[in-house]
């Protein structure tokens, strides 16, 4: 037995799934769905089963995912287009997948710049991910390409506006997939909305669990895991970004990576080293993040 086997026994056929009379939920995409499915889970109020995410399943898994549609009731889905990865993945191949018509919940990509202004995700086909961290930082992204420098320290004026640019997005995509709104949360959950741009903190994550269950008609009250989730990687935040943003607290000055603290210089030198490595990654970079880097300039 494979230790991915192990970990998604369910989904595998190596343990039944459990069958009650509350509903049996799906929850599709990428690591933050997995964290959304324990949240749900943690209620008592549904059944949930471990499937890999999107981006891990493979042709191979499609028989294993039939076995789950056929006794999906609900379907909680961020939005996957059609043919992903050259697999029937999307959204609305799932569900039309499902015989039991389940109900569909779509819930948005969560990415939230607002801690972390100069910290953007770039694809790179051909290329990977960078070491030490997989993100990407405007700053080092302008040294690589040879451009003009942005400031260490952001302006309180570029800060807002990277947030906003956050939020016009999640409100974009939200209108775009009819998905859950949460804006909201991430600008009440203060200094703890965000461990990288795209890994969201627990009061984030609760508050759209609890939304899923509104929205499903159930109590939405969900209980702390006990345990941070997403917790691989910890960005640093700089105290100017939350004087700007009016959030009490000091930051942090250094990466957090699998526990271990890793400053930011490390991880600049070790990115520009990558970057010359790889050429033309920053520039793509700064053309896909060119309202961001734009406004940090200013």
């Amino acid at each position: 037995m494979t230790g991915r086997q192990q970990h998604y026994a369910h989904f595998h056929g190596l343990l039944p799934l459990v069958r009650d009379d509350r509903p049996l939920v799906l929850v599709h995409g990428n690591c933050q769905a997995e964290s959304t499915r324990v949240l749900l889970e943690g209620t008592g109020q549904v059944r949930t089963v471990r499937v890999p995410p999107v981006h891990e399943l493979t042709a191979e898994d499609l028989p294993r995912l039939q076995r789950v549609l056929d006794e999906v009731d609900v379907l909680v889905s961020q939005p996957v287009r059609d043919g992903y990865r050259d697999l029937p993945l999307g959204t609305a191949e799932l569900l039309a997948r499902a015989p039991r018509r389940p109900r569909l919940v779509v819930v948005p990509v969560l990415r939230w710049a607002a801690l972390h202004p100069f910290q953007v995700i770039v694809r790179s086909p051909g290329a990977g991910e960078p070491p030490v961290v997989p993100y990407h930082d405007l700053r080092t992204l302008t040294l690589a390409a040879g451009r003009p420098e942005l400031p260490e320290v952001p302006s309180a004026r570029a800060v807002r506006a990277v947030r906003d640019l956050s939020a016009r997005e999640l409100h974009a995509r939200g209108e775009r997939h009819g998905a859950l709104p949460v804006v909201d949360l991430f600008e009440a959950a203060g200094d703890g909305a965000t461990q990288t741009v795209n890994h969201p903190g627990n009061p984030v994550l609760r508050g759209l669990a609890g939304r899923v269950l509104a929205a499903l008609g159930l109590p939405a009250e969900v209980p702390d895991p006990g345990r941070t989730l997403l917790d691989s990687i910890h960005t640093p935040v700089l105290p100017q970004t939350l004087d700007a943003l009016g959030i009490p607290g000091a930051g942090r000055p250094d990466w957090r990576v699998h526990g271990v603290a890793t400053s930011d210089a490390d991880v600049r030198a070790a990115h520009l080293r990558w970057y010359a490595e790889h050429p033309g990654v920053a520039e793509a970079g700064l053309d896909r993040h060119a309202e961001a880097a734009e406004e940090l300039a200013a």
